[in-house]
């Protein structure tokens, strides 16, 4: 009797942990789900946007237009306008990217010594003026201002994983990252939408985009008002470095990307991992950001892919990648979150060899239906690889040094988002859609052998 009794009080013990765990993935969840979606507004009215400067003649964009014109004729691009605009929208990508490169580690560092949620709050707000000033923004400028604040302030990501990477429970972070996967699924599959259709109809004398800038702002402030009476700081005081200074050390560590594929920020103090973790880590760090560089290629290559040869109209594009959201989002709530822990590389294994039919399919299709088989496979396999990636490295360093670790990770991974597209699309428009595809699917075979050198650690540092 007393030790059924016994058997009960610990059940009971064990079980509030699981819960408060619970909990903080169903909050970091739908914050980071709203926070999407209005982020995700924009990504269609990109073309609409600088074909609107265009039209109206603003100097800066005009003067720098010039200059990507100058860039393609020196790199040998077919001319033709609506490829440099093509262009130009992926360099101001690119900038955001590289802007979050920058600010990732950076409010991760920060983080580690201040707590999460101030930082998270902070980085709400940063998102507030940026969309406000979207909004207002009548020149080219003003909206440039908007998409570089917009950028240092995204740092809330990998924040977001790292009140995951907090959690105490291996099964419990497994979850949480496949759950951010959902929220980035369901935010850039229903995010689009609505952006596209508020921007259908605008009323007479109002700028199209305007209704769309302003749902944006209204989801960032909800996204504050949510955070700021519903998520509970993860990271205690006691678990938490001395010093800003001690958390950043030297700059170079956090914004090199030399030191960050070392994770030299992780070495320093008395908390350093030991020499196998390290070097599981940086092995990982180069996979995330190979994967990372390929597939964000095939994401912005995509587009012209299937508009050349299927001829897709903006509404089949868009049913396109609901159809590649709703897949992703189906695979992670459904599988990739049960997921054991441990078996993360295994699962990581399998969905990248899964990533080389898919691209062979889709860069030589003949026809839609082979298209749409190789987009299930490359949506089955994305779905997989990231949260799963992230799982394992949130595994990784003290308490006090997750936030540097997560941020990290996510720097790396903007590092790829800026480099990829810009060189996958000179590949395609100088070689073809066949050699682009194929060289891509070719190369995912070294993440996927620099990931039979990595032993999983089955129990926390």
């Amino acid at each position: 009797m007393a030790l059924r009794e016994g058997e009960t009080s610990s059940s009971s013990v064990n079980d509030k942990p699981e819960q408060n765990s619970n909990r903080v993935i169903a909050i970091v969840f739908l914050a980071l789900f709203i926070d999407l979606l209005g982020f995700a507004l924009i990504l269609p009215l990109f073309p609409s946007i600088l074909d609107y400067y265009s039209r109206t003649q603003d100097g800066l964009y005009l003067s720098l237009q010039r200059g990507v014109d100058w860039f393609a004729v020196m790199v040998g691009m077919p001319p033709g306008r609506k490829y440099n605009s093509v262009l130009f929208g992926g360099l101001i990508g690119s900038m955001f990217s590289i802007l979050q490169f920058f600010s990732s580690p950076l409010t991760g560092a920060v983080s580690d010594c201040w707590g999460r949620r101030p930082v998270i709050l902070l980085t709400v707000m940063g998102l507030m003026a940026s969309y406000a000033l979207w909004a207002a923004s009548r020149s080219f400028g003003v909206f440039l201002l908007s998409r570089i604040i917009g950028g240092i302030s995204k740092g809330n990501v990998s924040l977001s994983t790292a009140v995951i990477a907090d959690l105490h429970s291996p099964k419990a972070r497994s979850k949480g990252m496949a759950m951010i996967g959902v929220a980035f699924s369901l935010g850039f599959t229903l995010g689009p939408v609505i952006g596209a259709y508020l921007a259908m109809e605008p009323e007479k004398g109002e700028i199209f985009y305007r209704r769309s800038a302003l749902l944006a702002l209204t989801f960032a402030v909800a996204d504050l008002i949510f955070i700021f009476f519903l998520l509970p700081e993860t990271l205690p005081k006691e678990k938490r470095v001395s010093s800003v200074t001690s958390g950043f050390q030297a700059a170079i560590d956090l914004l090199s990307p030399l030191a960050l594929f070392q994770f030299s920020a992780v070495t320093r103090g008395k908390e350093s991992p030991s020499e196998k973790n390290l070097q599981n880590l940086k092995m990982l760090g180069v996979v995330y950001f190979l994967y990372l560089f390929l597939f964000s290629g095939l994401e912005y290559t995509l587009s012209f892919l299937t508009h050349q040869r299927f001829q897709f109209s903006s509404m089949q594009q868009g049913k396109m990648f609901f159809f590649i959201g709703i897949t992703m989002a189906a695979i992670q709530g459904g599988y990739a979150r049960r997921i054991k822990p441990g078996n993360e590389i295994k699962a990581v294994k399998r969905a990248i060899m899964l990533l080389i039919p898919a691209f062979l399919l889709i860069g030589w299709a003949a026809n839609v239906t082979l298209l749409s088989v190789g987009l299930l496979l490359y949506s089955f396999a994305a779905a997989i690889v990231i949260p799963c990636l992230s799982a394992v490295v949130s595994g990784y360093g003290s308490a006090g040094q997750k936030g540097r670790v997560m941020g990290i990770l996510r720097s790396l991974g903007a590092l790829a988002r800026a480099l990829g597209p810009i060189l996958s699309a000179t590949v395609y428009w100088l070689a073809g859609a066949e050699v682009c595809f194929t060289v891509c699917g070719a190369f995912f075979l070294i993440p996927f052998i620099l990931l039979g050198s990595i032993k999983q650690q089955t129990k926390e540092e």
